[in-house]
């Protein structure tokens, strides 16, 4: 049976805006933020969502708290959160690495952080635990570009989406079927 996940990126925060590493450290949205969450909300006005999940970052929280209008309540779940950076979080975007996103592998692990790959397998694990619970047709999950990108990244080439950017509230649709993951749509 063929089920939906509605993988979403969370409002711009004060991090996102100063262009500052968030992963694991956090940040509260800003007014901006707020105003995306309330439009990306009117996509699901008529979208029956039967579960919803979050991570465990407050703005992922207040985003989904927004785009649902509290309809209904959320889980938490650790596994949705963004790459840790190490000792890189709260610093400059500017200290990323040149490459792609695609290029970071191992980078941030001498410096505590995370590898590519290790975001992807907790991603895929998290959704797919998800996706396989009774009942769970059509759910909402609201994370990050970093773990939205990763994720992406387990089941196609993520270069054409990459190029058209995961903007802030970007809401990535997926079929869910025996285990595999196909993206139907990326609503920017």
């Amino acid at each position: 049976m063929k089920k939906t996940l509605y993988l979403m990126r969370h409002g711009q925060t004060l991090f996102n805006k100063r262009r500052k590493i968030q992963g694991f450290c956090d940040s509260p949205l800003t007014e901006e933020g707020i105003a995306q969450a309330k439009t990306a909300s009117k996509h699901f006005k008529n979208i029956k969502l039967d579960h919803l999940y979050s991570s465990t970052s407050e703005r992922c929280c207040d985003t989904m708290e927004i785009v649902t209008d509290n309809r209904m309540p959320y889980i938490r779940l650790k596994g949705l959160k963004e790459m840790n950076f190490g000792t890189f979080e709260g610093e400059s975007e500017d200290l990323n690495p040149k490459s792609s996103p695609q290029g970071y592998g191992e980078f941030f692990v001498s410096y505590g952080g995370e590898s590519s790959d290790d975001v992807r397998n907790r991603m895929v694990k998290t959704c797919t635990e998800i996706m396989e619970k009774d009942g769970h047709e059509s759910v909402l999950a609201v994370s990050h570009a970093g773990a939205c990108f990763h994720f992406l990244r387990a089941w196609q080439d993520p270069s054409d989406e990459l190029k058209k950017g995961f903007p802030n509230c970007c809401i990535f649709k997926y079929e869910y079927e025996d285990g595999i993951f196909k993206l139907l749509e990326v609503i920017r």
